[in-house]
């Protein structure tokens, strides 16, 4: 265990083009404020991530829990316990 309950950071997401958050609970749990604000559900940010995109020339879409930036930053995390 972590001698921390929570620690978070922003960094820049090529995902969805946009700056997110990165929040990890000292028992492994991690969230993204990009998921949440890029969810299927959240119908403006769906508008304005396609309009990003073809902006962009590239699809922009959150990878939710699968993203490497999650893991890695959790890993890191908890590997320094």
């Amino acid at each position: 265990m972590v001698d921390w309950e929570v620690t978070a950071t922003t960094v820049y997401c090529d995902d969805v083009d946009d700056e997110v958050t990165i929040i990890v609970s000292g028992n492994g749990n991690v969230k993204c404020t990009g998921a949440q604000k890029y969810a299927p559900s959240q119908k403006e940010a769906a508008r304005e991530l396609k309009k990003k995109s073809r902006q962009k020339g590239k699809t922009l879409l959150c990878k939710d829990a699968s993203c490497a930036k999650l893991t890695g930053y959790r890993d890191e995390l908890l590997k320094k316990k």
